[in-house]
């Protein structure tokens, strides 16, 4: 059962990233513009993070085997439309359908380990999804590289997505057998769990948001983009309006209230946008580059990025190993790091072992963001934990998608202005340091104070995600 879930975890994960590799051969192939292949990367995690809270809400009503189910069969046969897609906007369309596959099934695998495991088992489960969740950033990089270099039966950039369709058939045919049936009866099968308001007011706002920043230097920022902008910023509001309003007829809103007033969690949401902003761009410039002035092939391309995501990972799995009075002391100090990293990107952008450890020292400081998730999550009741963990989530999912499209923005429109991408990483590298600098600075607010008392926070209880966080 544990071996079935974490494949179907995997390959989500797997998708953020497999993609970043093959975007210069996907660009030639569909001749996308610059615009399109950010919402290639972007579409997947747009519709993932705005649905990740609804998809846990539907496990919780119609079943969590039944909703892995679902969102399994969804995220493999939109594998497969993105592997035949025949035009770049018609891959952008099935990459949106294929993060709402995604956030259907993988917000399942938590509570399915948290209902069939106990004690050291448990422990053991958690252990391999947290592996899971680091190896797929690795993985992804290098698997994007060896498959768009293998070109299989001559299907070049397309592989990345169907080698999903296998494996995602074989995880429907063991399934029904493997998974254990859920407990709902018919009773608790309701939709009174579901923020559609919240959700139809969210979605448009996010997409309102993101589309004109993608699009706008492309199309001479256009008057109707910053119209969308304005428009955006409303439908936040009306968000707010409508959440409030679910929660006053007692129902549970997308985001509650009584989250975001837990200590610590407004600048841990901030933390965790700035953070992983700079993450995803980072990635989605490098790889560019790469393969543009530098010349390398997909797979030598992907194989760069090895010091970078494992000493993200590493950090992010021994963390736990220092002592408690320092784990919020080193979030700003992690960001710091970063921040001056991401300043020599321009100067080591010739490439080499300097650009390498370059990699590797802006992964190991970004890897403070696990502490983040905990350090949000310390003083967050039990039974809101899960709330304001699928809250932690989306922020960086959404953090990501302004990445690519601010940054990645000022990267194109650089590269074609000075006809080189190792132009383009000077104006990059200053701008993510700025960025990251700025989450240092939130950092700060959440180093403030005394140590935890030792001890299992109330927030704790039989609960997951901060299980994992711990």
């Amino acid at each position: 059962m544990l071996a079935l879930i974490l494949l179907g975890q995997f390959m989500a994960i797997l998708d953020v990233n497999i993609v970043n590799v093959a975007l210069p051969t996907m660009r030639a192939d569909l001749h996308a513009s610059g615009a399109g292949i950010q919402l290639i990367v972007a579409g997947y995690i747009i519709s993932y993070a705005v649905l990740l809270i609804t998809g846990a809400r539907i496990g919780d009503i119609a079943g969590n085997r039944r909703a892995y189910h679902a969102g399994l069969a969804a995220f493999t046969v939109t594998s497969l439309a993105c592997g035949l897609a025949p035009s770049t906007w018609t891959l952008v369309v099935f990459r949106f359908l294929q993060g709402a596959g995604a956030a259907l099934m993988t917000p399942q695998v938590m509570s399915m380990i948290q209902r069939n495991y106990t004690g050291a088992a448990r422990a053991r489960a958690l252990g391999y999804y947290t592996a899971i969740i680091a190896g797929g950033v690795v993985i992804g990089q290098v698997a994007g590289g060896l498959l768009v270099s293998a070109d299989l039966f001559g299907t070049g950039w397309r592989t990345v997505f169907l080698v999903n369709v296998p494996i995602g058939v074989a995880l429907l045919l063991v399934g029904p057998r493997v998974l254990p049936r859920d407990r709902q009866t018919r009773a608790e099968m309701t939709l009174r769990g579901l923020d559609l308001r919240g959700l139809a007011t969210l979605t448009p706002a996010v997409l309102l948001l993101v589309v004109p920043l993608i699009l706008g230097h492309e199309l001479g920022w256009p008057l109707w983009g910053w119209a969308s902008l304005a428009a955006s910023v409303l439908l936040l509001g009306a968000f707010a309006a409508v959440e409030r309003g679910v929660a006053a007829r007692g129902r549970r809103p997308l985001i509650s209230g009584r989250v975001l007033r837990a200590p610590r969690l407004i600048p841990a949401c901030a933390v965790l946008v700035f953070g992983p902003c700079t993450w995803g761009a980072f990635l989605f410039t490098t790889t560019l580059h790469l393969q543009g002035d530098l010349g390398l092939s997909p797979l030598k391309s992907g194989l760069a990025f090895v010091p970078c995501v494992t000493a993200f990972g590493a950090v992010g799995l021994t963390w736990q190993r220092l002592p408690a009075r320092w784990h919020r002391r080193v979030i700003p100090l992690g960001f710091a790091l970063a921040s001056a990293g991401y300043l020599c990107v321009g100067p080591l952008a010739g490439g080499g072992v300097p650009y390498e450890v370059l990699t590797a020292v802006i992964g190991f400081g970004l890897g403070v963001l696990p502490i983040v998730i905990t350090v949000a999550l310390t003083h967050v009741p039990a039974e809101d934990a899960a709330d304001a963990s699928g809250l932690l989530l989306t922020l960086m999912q959404i953090g990501q998608v302004v990445g690519v499209a601010t940054v990645g923005t000022l990267f194109l429109t650089m590269a074609e202005d000075g006809g080189s991408t190792r132009h383009a990483e000077y104006g990059t590298g200053w701008a993510l340091a700025a960025v990251v600098l700025v989450g240092a600075a939130l950092a700060l607010i959440l180093a403030r104070g005394q140590a935890e008392k030792p001890g299992r926070p109330a927030s704790t209880a039989d609960d997951p995600v901060v299980d994992v966080a711990r």
